[in-house]
């Protein structure tokens, strides 16, 4: 495949960008301190192809945890940095990469300027020989861009990455990767385009996240890919499901089938995602999901749903306080995981926390009442 000249990045064993095949990654889904699951799963998914394997990292148990995994593992480990960047100083040793969200990061330390936080991690990355990936979700970013963007969100979310660039090259920092996701594939074909034709030198790591369930959120993730690897654009990627946790290699499997077909010019998918029918998303599952019922609920969402198909409504699944209540909002309808009950929303109005016993039927009343509405 035609390939953009961006830059060479080193991840542990393998380096993303330059003239190096597209990488294929995901993440464990198993939690991190249960040690031995998660290094059961990191071999499976480095086994099964897998360049990079991320682990979710909260808490400082989970840094005792991580580095008991770091040396039972031969995998490429990358680690996401959600609710506290400064857990960067003491992860970075057992990792070869790691990952920050600009929005979550405006939101910590917010007497802090960004551009000090910013040079910790840089700072952080290079004593320790990491690379960072810059990771934008249209869902997080920080307040500030939005309103710089207020009609649109692709350019909000454009805007964060380049200026999160820009403080890295300030700090001549240049082993980092950029992501710009949605759960729209639209969305994250613009962004992409957008970003790439802004920063033809950066790397960019390719995603739809909260695609949801196989095979609809595989369809989604290979609009995406179909749209962007042929142009150039795309040096990793992710695919992004909703799967039982024995299953998460999966998404290996299928990453390297779409690029196989894309580079045999096998076309699977319709360039074009449908605006005009039900859309249920639900986000990958992962080790921060706080009840292993929430890939069954998002099945059984899907399943209850299906008589809605006709209608042009997104309804969202989200397994974690992490990314739950904001990632929901823009949805119709969403629902946010917590350990034993579920937040349900429409939009950004919270409508009560239900158990996973209760939460179908109150969703399909609101579901009906929506669906009333709009007749």
């Amino acid at each position: 495949m035609k390939r953009n000249e961006t830059r060479s990045v080193r991840a542990g064993s393998i380096f993303i960008g330059g003239a190096h095949r597209v990488a294929v990654q995901s993440m464990c889904a198993t939690k991190t301190q249960n040690v031995d699951a998660t290094v059961e799963q990191a071999e499976k998914i480095r086994e099964a192809g897998g360049d990079l394997v991320r682990i979710a990292v909260d808490s400082p148990k989970d840094v005792v945890a991580l580095a008991e995994i770091r040396r039972q593992t031969k995998a490429n480990l990358v680690v996401d940095l959600q609710e506290n960047y400064r857990l960067a100083a003491t992860v970075a040793p057992h990792v070869d990469k790691f990952r920050y969200n600009p929005g979550h990061l405006y939101h910590h330390e917010k007497e802090k300027p960004v551009a000090e936080k910013v040079r910790f991690l840089a700072d952080v990355a290079r004593e320790n020989g990491c690379a960072i990936r810059v990771g934008v979700n249209c869902g997080s970013v920080d307040p500030e861009m939005k309103e710089k963007h207020p009609d649109d969100d692709v350019a909000a979310m454009v805007a964060s990455a380049i200026e999160h660039c820009a403080l890295l090259d300030d700090l001549k920092f240049d082993q980092y990767v950029v992501s710009l996701k949605d759960s729209h594939p639209r969305k994250v074909i613009e962004g992409n385009t957008r970003f790439a034709a802004a920063r033809r030198d950066v790397p960019l790591h390719l995603g739809v996240t909260e695609a949801g369930i196989p095979p609809e959120g595989i369809i989604k993730t290979r609009v995406a890919f179909e749209q962007l690897l042929p142009r150039g654009i795309g040096d990793t990627l992710r695919v992004s499901l909703t799967l039982p946790n024995p299953r998460k290699h999966e998404e290996i499997t299928v990453g390297k089938l779409i690029l196989e077909d894309i580079a045999a010019g096998r076309f699977r998918s319709v360039p074009v995602f449908d605006d005009h029918t039900l859309n249920v998303i639900s986000c990958p599952s992962c080790s921060r999901v706080e009840n292993e019922k929430f890939v069954e609920l998002a099945e059984a969402v899907k399943e209850m749903t299906a008589y809605a198909k006709p209608h042009a409504i997104t309804i969202a699944v989200m397994g974690c306080r992490v990314n739950g209540p904001g990632e929901t909002d823009d949805a119709d309808l969403g629902l946010w995981c917590g350990p034993t009950h579920v937040n349900l929303k429409k939009q950004k109005a919270a409508l009560g926390a239900f158990t996973y016993d209760d939460i179908l039927p109150k969703l399909r009343a609101e579901l009906d009442a929506l669906i009333a509405a709009r007749s």
